[in-house]
């Protein structure tokens, strides 16, 4: 009877194994292999015309000894990520909240600001973007309306990268759409019990609201790190990385070494730097996580 049993277990694994078959082929070659290729270029001198020649720490060794453009384009980016992200994060949230209160057609109101971000992320967006803000651009007619003398926002170093996280902020829906499914699961009655101790708006959110919504705010904030890091639509269109490299992100830099330079070896080390930053971002955040964030289990406990 128990090897009956075990026999029918056995091929339920076969078929489990069998059914799983196409993502894990997927995934081995093209994923798992290319990180290995990358992993081992990084260690050698690739041009895609010749064969990877074996150098060793040689790479690693000139982009943190030699290369200014790796410590400028690593500046933009930290600057990028750290007012992009809250930006992004305080405005989806502040979106959320209006969109969660139960009012006629809100679901068409729901509908109308997430249609913006099926196309965020696009070329053509971006390419709007920089028609928006460029010297004879739709800002600059409205600040002219005002008496307002418009300036090149994206000619300007000091307000081209501002115009980025701007239209990272814009690029709002994802996030929010987060936030509204978390703050449909806030129960009702605490907010009623609140009101009956004479709470008000303010503190109903600081009390409820935010500590409640804790775990979805860690989950769009290791996100939103995550993809502020990797920005590179958005500069590569809209200003090229210019003017005077204000805008030159990380992952831009990586393009021109891999395909305007044809360095692959170095470009692969650029990448695992990349991933290594990440990672230590994520790693904080999740050991820093147990000070804010709240779940209900712990309450119940």
């Amino acid at each position: 009877m128990f090897a009956k049993q075990s026999r029918i277990k056995h091929q339920h694994n076969i078929a489990g194994y069998v059914f799983i078959s196409p993502w894990l082929i997927g995934f081995l070659l093209l994923t798992l292999w290319p990180i290995l290729q990358s992993l081992y270029l990084s260690f050698t001198q690739y041009s895609l015309l010749d064969s990877p020649t074996w150098i060793g720490s040689q790479n690693y060794e000139n982009i943190f000894q030699k290369d200014r453009l790796f410590v400028k384009s690593l500046a933009v980016t930290f600057t990028f990520v750290l007012f992009a992200v809250p930006i992004k994060l305080f405005f989806s949230l502040m979106v959320a909240m209006l969109l969660n209160r139960d009012i006629k057609g809100m679901s068409f109101y729901r509908t109308l600001i997430y249609f913006p971000s099926l196309i965020g992320g696009s070329i053509a967006v971006a390419a709007l973007w920089r028609n928006m803000f460029g010297l004879d651009g739709y800002i600059n007619h409205v600040l002219g309306w005002f008496g307002i003398e418009g300036i090149g926002w994206i000619s300007n170093p000091n307000t081209a990268l501002g115009t980025l996280v701007l239209l990272s902020a814009w690029q709002f829906g994802s996030t929010m759409v987060i936030f509204l499914a978390g703050l449909k699961q806030i129960p009702k009655d605490l907010y009623e019990s609140a009101s009956v101790d004479g709470a008000g708006v303010l503190r109903k959110f600081w009390n409820i609201t935010l500590p409640m919504l804790s775990p979805v705010m860690f989950f769009n904030l290791v996100l939103g790190i995550i993809n502020a890091f990797q920005m590179f639509t958005s500069a590569f269109v809209i200003t090229a990385g210019g003017p005077a490299n204000a805008t030159y992100m990380y992952v831009l830099f990586l393009y021109e070494k891999a395909f305007k330079q044809f360095q692959m070896g170095y470009a692969s080390a650029l990448a695992w730097i990349l991933l290594l930053i990440i990672a230590v971002f994520t790693i904080i955040n999740f050991v820093v996580s147990k000070y804010w964030v709240h779940y209900e289990s712990e309450g119940r406990g």
